[in-house]
């Protein structure tokens, strides 16, 4: 379910799907010389158990642009959020910023804040009192499409 649409992000709930899961097959990918097949063990894998840990809390974003590329993150990729999470130094969040959402990594020294984009064609942007600021959420996984 669409929550709100923005020009960077699009929100979206997480929805409880019943069963039991994918087949998960533990016994690691080799990237290099593949192992032997009678080494798998067949479980049931829920992505919603591996992906997020505090269900009221959690939102998912789609993201649109290239502000953070360098952290990996890429236009339509699908991004978990955590609001109960607290947003520190180094970690990648959602804000909304003079009436817009935007994903970056916060730059937090003493009382300053900077939102820091991962693509040298973007600007830091300094936070200060003129700016309608609120960190909305901390991106805990990217979900990527290959």
């Amino acid at each position: 379910m669409i929550l709100h649409k923005s020009s960077a992000l699009t929100f979206f709930t997480p929805e409880t799907i019943g069963g039991l899961g994918a087949l998960f097959f533990d016994a690691g990918i080799a990237a290099g010389f593949p192992s032997p097949a009678e080494d798998f063990k067949e479980q049931r894998l829920s992505l919603d158990r591996e992906l997020i840990k505090n269900k009221e809390a959690t939102f998912f974003a789609r993201v649109s642009g290239q502000s953070m590329i360098g952290a990996g993150l890429e236009d339509n990729d699908l991004l978990v959020i955590d609001r109960s999470i607290e947003p520190i130094n180094n970690k990648i969040a959602v804000c909304f910023l003079d009436g817009e959402f935007t994903v970056k990594r916060l730059r937090v020294d003493k009382d300053e804040v900077w939102l820091q984009p991962e693509n040298p064609n973007y600007p830091i942007i300094k936070i200060t009192d003129d700016n309608d600021f609120v960190i909305w959420g901390i991106v805990t996984n990217v979900i990527k499409k290959v």
